[in-house]
């Protein structure tokens, strides 16, 4: 059985241009599928299919995963019209055109995926099947259980209902007025646990995900970053697909 894909989301995945990029190409007559010049966007093909950009047959890239640990003050994005330090820059030495799976903000560190595994990427971040992603908070002010379980009730911020599927105090600092907290997240908006936390009026100090699904940070340095195993490819997927 040969599974049939949008025509612009194969021409992104061969590593080429970007799925709206090529959009425009098959828009202005560069696309050919099978040596037919095609312009409708809705047009889906199969790995039978023979498509060419500008008479130049597409070669699929080989489906890579990379786990990486963002360093706080980098951007989880492929560019930056400001200059600014982007995720890929931390694996220079990758040539496949790999993206970010969701976000983390530019002042949080810890685990991030990078794919160019369009299909895969899409089941990790829509709503309906986002697997568990751990983080550590440091917080500034000791909330109270009554304060802390707010999150698990859900709080407004911006026109959103943000809320956690656990929290654990990890540890207190009544000299400091810290406090150390775990946050588990199934879902993820902008922003999401730094809002939360200051919707409830303790702001996020310091903020680090530990996990995402199954995965680690084990033995990795800010900055580093390991291939993904095919059984943790696997895991993920599965994870995926149970939610």
């Amino acid at each position: 059985m040969n599974k049939m894909e949008r025509l612009q989301n194969v021409i992104a995945q061969s590593g080429l241009t970007s799925r709206r990029k090529a959009e425009g190409l098959i828009v202005e007559g560069q696309v050919k599928v099978n040596g037919e010049i095609v312009t409708e966007l809705g047009t889906k093909v199969s790995a039978r299919d023979t498509v060419t950009v500008n008479d130049i047959p597409l070669v699929k890239e080989e489906n890579v995963y990379y786990l990486v640990y963002k360093p706080r003050e980098v951007i989880t994005s492929v560019s930056d019209d400001r200059g600014r330090k982007v995720i890929t820059d931390l694996i220079p030495e990758v040539t496949e055109r790999i993206f970010p799976v969701g976000r983390l903000d530019y002042q949080t560190s810890g685990i991030i995926l990078l794919t160019n595994d369009g299909e895969l990427a899409n089941l990790l971040m829509h709503p309906r099947y986002e697997v568990e992603k751990r983080y550590v908070a440091r917080l500034k002010g000791i909330p109270t259980k009554e304060q802390l379980e707010q999150v698990l009730t859900g709080v407004q911020s911006e026109n959103d209902l943000l809320k956690a599927s656990s929290y654990k105090v990890l540890s207190t600092d009544r000299k400091r007025q810290t406090m150390i907290l775990e946050i588990t997240l199934i879902e993820g908006k902008n922003r999401h646990i730094r809002r939360m936390m200051e919707a409830i009026g303790f702001p996020v100090q310091k903020l680090k995900r530990e996990t995402y699904g199954s995965l680690n940070l084990h033995q990795l340095q800010p900055g580093d970053s390991r291939p993904l195993t095919p059984h943790e490819v696997k895991e993920l997927r599965e994870l995926a697909l149970s939610e």
